[in-house]
């Protein structure tokens, strides 16, 4: 049974330095199928900040910036937005729609990043309470009274 953010999340976050360039970022987006990655400082105790797909398209390629051109610290989102792993799913859509983020950062007590949520895992959860079988039943009695006007 769900009971905490912990149980959705996505495990998987990858990082990228501060002082690399988006090119880089966006190589290993694609090659790690992920749509953020978490910007580490290396002389920081903890992430800085959180370099998105939608921060590239809108910074860089919408600008027509050449990617190779362009440090991660000039385009990052900052600041970062965390949650708890204990905090309830409810808790972590409304962290997100207040701070109109897409992507939250759960971390353990000394801000070590441990998971990602994203909408994509919203999706899952809600999928996974769906009764299909229910849902198939109301489309096919649906169609059948559209069939039988």
């Amino acid at each position: 049974m769900v009971t905490s953010i912990s149980d959705i999340m996505s495990k998987k976050v990858e990082s990228v330095a501060v002082s690399d360039n988006a090119q880089k970022a966006a190589k290993k987006m694609r090659d790690k199928n992920v749509s953020s990655l978490v910007v580490i400082d290396k002389g920081a105790e903890s992430p800085v900040g959180i370099l998105t797909e939608r921060d590239l398209v809108r910074r860089v390629c919408a600008e027509g910036i050449n990617g190779n051109d362009v440090p991660v610290k000039q385009i990052l989102s900052s600041p970062l937005v965390t949650i708890d792993p204990k905090s309830s799913i409810e808790v972590a859509a409304s962290v997100m729609t207040s701070n109109k983020v897409r992507h939250l950062l759960v971390v353990d007590n000394v801000r070590k990043p441990i998971g990602i949520l994203t909408p994509s895992d919203f999706t899952k959860y809600l999928r996974s309470l769906l009764d299909f079988d229910e849902v198939n039943a109301r489309i096919l009695e649906s169609l059948r009274e559209e069939d039988e006007s």
